[in-house]
């Protein structure tokens, strides 16, 4: 390299770098995906989807006490030999926390995958999948 070529390479090492604000605030239209704001928006999403999984786990393990307690008859019912309740918790309650477990890993990369999109999206010019010329 030239003279000029290791001036130029100093400047660029040796400018300050923008936070993350300054970096919004240059551009605001493209979101910056290392900026508190995006991350906010992230984790937001995704503590909602928790809730919801949460939420889904809590009436499957409240909801067996409390079929028991209202409608005992039905409950103390033999199904393939088992009562109704211990066919529930021991068959039927597993594949519902491997669901939710899978529906929420699903649906957790969907929305960091979502994100990445839109920020790449707007970073390269792509409006709605379409690149921009």
């Amino acid at each position: 390299m030239g003279k000029n070529g290791v001036s130029v390479t100093l400047r660029v090492l040796l400018r300050p770098i923008a936070s993350a604000k300054q970096r919004a605030m240059q551009n605001p239209e493209r979101p910056d995906i290392h900026s508190e704001s995006f991350l906010k928006i992230l984790m937001r999403r995704q503590l909602r989807l928790s809730i919801l999984c949460a939420a889904a786990f809590l009436i499957g393990v409240l909801g067996l006490p409390l079929a028991n307690y209202f409608f005992p008859d039905l409950m103390a019912a033999r199904v393939f030999g088992f009562t109704v309740t211990w066919l529930i918790l021991g068959i039927g309650f597993f594949p519902v926390v491997w669901l939710i477990a899978w529906l929420f890993i699903r649906r957790s990369i969907a929305l960091e995958q979502a994100e990445v999109a839109e920020a790449c999206g707007a970073v390269s010019g792509k409006v709605d999948g379409k690149v921009s010329e």
